[in-house]
């Protein structure tokens, strides 16, 4: 009898999980996306000058961090170049499988554009462990256990690349299958 109940209910467990590492496949412009939307991860205020003749930094760039290895983030170092912001938990398959090609694409773009890994929904240690294994240590993942950076963009699940243009202005936001299509996504911001 225990047995009974007990497989039905682990199938709709192994379900919810699955389901909630699903995709986001909102594959839309900046004015359709709802980071786009928010006023803190849209980048109006890019013609504002800061007095000394430089850009202001966007205002999708005003946060900071720490990495998963301890180290701090100031976003602000990424104005002027396109950036990927990849959002990722490291339980999560569908992570895993985008994480050797985010890595290709950060060497690829190094120089020309910034790759940067932002870590949540679970503790520091499964972090690094999920650097480590993926190799994608490259390039800076940030440790977002209290989902500040996620809420910032309005990032409701895992495995979701935000693509910002030099300017700091969300130009696509959704999930690429095994990160397929992120080069494509940054070739005509770089030129």
């Amino acid at each position: 009898m225990r047995a009974r109940l007990l497989f039905p209910s682990l199938l709709a467990v192994i379900a919810l999980a699955l389901v909630g590492c699903g995709t986001q496949d909102n594959n839309t412009s900046s004015s359709g996306t709802a980071a786009a939307s928010s006023p803190s991860a849209s980048g109006s205020s890019t013609a504002a000058q800061d007095g000394s003749g430089t850009s202001a930094v966007p205002q999708a760039l005003r946060f900071t961090g720490t990495t998963v290895d301890a180290k701090p983030f100031d976003s602000a170092t990424l104005a002027g170049k396109p950036t990927v912001l990849w959002f990722w938990a490291p339980w999560c398959p569908t992570c895993k499988a985008q994480g050797p090609e985010t890595a290709r694409v950060a060497a690829e773009f190094e120089g020309k554009a910034h790759v940067i890994g932002v870590a949540g929904l679970d503790k520091e240690q499964a972090m690094k462990d999920f650097v480590t294994d993926t190799k994608v240590g490259a390039f800076p993942n940030l440790s977002d256990e209290a989902g500040e950076i996620w809420k910032k963009f309005e990032i409701t699940q895992q495995s979701v690349y935000v693509v910002l243009d030099k300017d700091g202005k969300t130009v696509f936001t959704g999930s690429l299958p095994a990160g397929k299509g992120l080069a494509d996504k940054l070739n005509p911001l770089v030129g």
